[in-house]
């Protein structure tokens, strides 16, 4: 291989590595993939008594919650919040990753699952009871 010929080699002469993992494997997605994915089962879970209203809401997570709490959240930092939908914008749900991940021991599906049915409890304003009677359960 002459310098500067563009392929690389790694030092044995192998060439280089491709993935350890096929990409279809869960193993092979990120940890954000994967808290997407169960934000997306916690809400698949909810609609075919609640799909109708859910079809209404656009569903967001993000890393953090913005560095401006509600007055009610100035102890804690949320887990999720809901925006209302306005006269040019549709009604928004968002989980935070970071807070859920730090709040959960060692059952994250559970988390994410009761914070998702918290936050359509709170748009539809009913009782998470009422949303999911599996959350009572716990």
């Amino acid at each position: 291989m002459t310098p500067g010929s563009g392929r690389r080699r790694d030092r044995r002469g192998h060439g280089p590595r491709g993935p350890l993992l096929p990409a279809s494997l869960p193993a092979a997605r990120t940890r954000s993939q994967r808290f997407d994915a169960l934000v997306l089962e916690a809400v698949a879970r909810l609609e075919p008594r609640w799909g109708e209203a859910l079809a209404q809401v656009d569903l967001a997570v993000e890393l953090v919650p913005p560095s401006d709490p509600s007055p009610w959240e100035e102890d804690v930092a949320p887990l999720g919040r809901v925006f209302p939908a306005e006269a040019d914008r549709r009604a928004r749900l968002v989980v935070y990753r970071r807070p859920v991940e730090a709040r959960a021991d060692e059952d994250l599906p559970r988390l994410v699952h009761e914070v998702v049915v918290e936050q359509v409890a709170t748009l539809l304003s009913r009782s998470p009871e009422d949303i999911d009677p599996s959350v009572a359960d716990d």
